[in-house]
């Protein structure tokens, strides 16, 4: 997928857990974050879920100093706005009205995916994420923009 330089983009949870997983996955990460690094950026939703996933301590000191720091640095942290918080509500509602969601059986991954959502939207941003389908869920009731991983440095 051909993505205009300029664009700014936002990595999923799902990007950072992929490349810890595989040597390949996580050279295709590093190859995009290469070229992409002037414009990325990283959800504070995100840094709470990675978070929560380093279970020891010395994994999330690892975490901090080897993934999270350099966003801290460089200020490139998303954090969801007033208004964030509030498209969460109403599109929470609007699913319950027109899908019948059950709000009981929300997984929490899908609210965050609301709140990040949300913020691309609005810092202009691009979601690279592989969860596709919850993505499109969300973007039935408002539009942002999002990629499966991993958009081409080529000018489309």
């Amino acid at each position: 997928m051909a993505v205009a330089g300029w664009r700014k983009f936002v990595l999923d949870t799902n990007c950072f857990v992929d490349a810890s997983r595989t040597d390949a996955e996580a050279l295709v990460f590093a190859e995009f974050c290469a070229w992409a690094a002037p414009r990325l950026y990283l959800s504070t939703v995100v840094a709470a879920e990675l978070r929560a996933g380093a279970g020891r301590a010395k994994d999330r000191r690892t975490l901090e100093r080897q993934v999270l720091s350099p966003y801290v640095r460089r200020g490139r942290l998303v954090n969801p706005s007033p208004a964030a918080w509030e498209a969460l509500g109403t599109t929470l509602a609007t699913l319950v009205e027109d899908e019948g969601l059950v709000l009981r059986d929300v997984r929490r991954s899908f609210v965050f995916d609301i709140l990040i959502a949300r913020s691309c939207r609005e810092m202009g941003a691009t979601l690279v994420s592989r969860n596709v389908t919850d993505l499109s869920r969300i973007a039935e009731v408002f539009a942002f923009d999002f990629v499966p991983p991993y958009p081409s440095q080529r000018r489309g």
